[in-house]
């Protein structure tokens, strides 16, 4: 049998990477794809190639951020993401969790780290580039945090995860959520139509 998978550039600092997550098991289900999740570094991504956040990019644009938004609660109501909260310490400096995800990735356990880290995210509002509260959250919820977060530290983690951002550039990426199938590149939860048609043709 013929395995496919979907490459999700990711980083827990994108809302809309949070949206995906939760959307895209049925997606995997109907295409038979397996994902696979690079962790990166947004704010490395936009500092390599201009882009920012659309809430910086739309700043003097109002009625483009206004539908930001709109297209935003949109796709929570069609989907029922009901826990999703915005972040009360958004921009959050997501260093040290992606780093994290880095080390998660290395010990095997990468899916329940960013289920885990998503939801303090994204669910809970924790502020989450604060050490002793990532930590405790890891703790709390089956990883040894103390143990994890000193690996962060490693210089080995650290060059993983600025190898991982500027492979992301030299493909192409600009910001996240991203997808590849293959060598084709997608951009926005609102391309998924697009990545499912683009693995069903795998």
């Amino acid at each position: 049998m013929v395995t496919k998978s979907l490459e999700l550039i990711f980083d827990f600092g994108s809302p809309n990477a949070y949206l995906t997550l939760k959307v895209l098991p049925e997606l995997l289900d109907r295409t038979g794809a397996d994902l696979v999740i690079t962790p990166c570094l947004l704010g490395g991504i936009f500092k390599a190639t201009g882009n920012k956040a659309p809430m910086i990019q739309y700043a003097e644009a109002p009625a483009k951020l206004a539908y930001e938004h709109l297209e935003m609660r949109r796709f929570i109501e069609k989907h029922a993401l009901s826990k999703f909260r915005l972040n009360p310490h958004f921009p959050v400096n997501t260093l040290l969790i992606m780093r994290g995800a880095i080390v998660a990735e290395d010990e095997g356990v990468l899916d329940d780290y960013v289920d885990a880290v998503n939801r303090a995210m994204w669910e809970e509002g924790l502020k989450m580039d604060d050490p002793e509260v990532a930590g405790a959250f890891l703790t709390a919820n089956g990883f040894d945090g103390p143990a994890l977060l000193a690996r962060t530290q490693e210089p080995g983690i650290k060059a993983k995860l600025v190898a991982n951002t500027e492979a992301a550039v030299a493909r192409g990426v600009f910001g996240i959520p991203t997808f590849f199938v293959g060598s084709e590149m997608f951009f926005g939860k609102d391309r998924l139509a697009q990545v499912e048609d683009a693995l069903l043709a795998r």
